[in-house]
């Protein structure tokens, strides 16, 4: 499956974006999603999990209550929206697929988009 992120761009403080990861092939219903950031000098965190069939979602604690995925398998998408934005959630965001649901490592998953940079401005 290819991944395709895209819906970055600037935002201040408090605003919120929508991040889509568009996929192609006809498997896409089969795997479950994740979401991932990188920020300049760190590495590669978890973010958010989705299931195959959208029924169970996981998060990290940074981003609880903030973020929402969400995938749309008629479309071959899943979404991360993204609300109440801090400067610090600034970095370059990552769609994933695997076909288990739960991994929260970057190791655990099989397939990955090029990133859409976010930056959330003071």
């Amino acid at each position: 499956v290819q991944l395709q992120a895209s819906g970055g761009g600037l935002v201040q403080a408090g605003g919120s974006l929508r991040l889509t990861c568009a996929a192609s092939g006809r498997t896409f219903s089969s795997y479950s999603m994740g979401w991932f950031r990188q920020a300049p000098g760190e590495e590669r965190g978890f973010l958010a999990a989705i299931s195959w069939s959208g029924m169970r979602t996981y998060y990290a604690d940074s981003v609880k209550g903030r973020f929402t995925i969400s995938r749309d398998n008629a479309k071959n998408t899943v979404y991360l929206q993204m609300n109440s934005l801090k400067p610090e959630d600034t970095a370059v965001y990552y769609c994933a697929a695997d076909q288990l649901y739960g991994a929260t490592t970057l190791y655990e998953y099989d397939y990955w988009g090029q990133g859409t940079q976010v930056t959330v401005s003071s």
